[in-house]
């Protein structure tokens, strides 16, 4: 089992900043991706980034891109997402999300461990 634990979301303006911190723990060594996921109140669940744990490697939705940096830390099993310039829409709960292969890595189905999510609020 893996447990993932996110913390960081908030209330912020339009054009400021969020860091979202996901923290995992227990069989973590046979997840090679982790993911960025965000739901809107009345929406599907939608791929916000993913990393690589064993290169680095990354992707982005198109829609944060130049915006957002995600990064991890192999010492502390931490995944962070760096939010920059967000906007009213970027409004949502952000979840992470942990999955064995690094392919596929945008389909929320193909994940199997998920943390509770947390907040984030972006005012206009």
């Amino acid at each position: 089992q893996v447990q993932l634990v996110e913390s960081g979301g908030g209330l912020v303006q339009a054009g400021g900043s969020l860091r979202l911190s996901c923290a995992a723990s227990g069989r973590t060594a046979s997840n090679d991706a982790m993911g960025w996921f965000r739901q809107a109140p009345g929406k599907e669940r939608e791929f916000v980034a993913a990393i690589r744990w064993s290169s680095g490697s990354t992707d982005y939705a198109d829609f944060v891109k130049g915006r957002f940096t995600i990064s991890r830390d192999n010492a502390k099993n931490t995944v962070n997402l760096q939010m920059n310039t967000l906007k009213p829409e970027d409004t949502a709960v952000y979840y992470c999300a942990a999955k064995n292969a690094w392919y596929p890595h945008r389909n929320p189905t193909n994940y199997a461990y998920w943390g509770q999510g947390t907040q984030v609020t972006v005012s206009s």
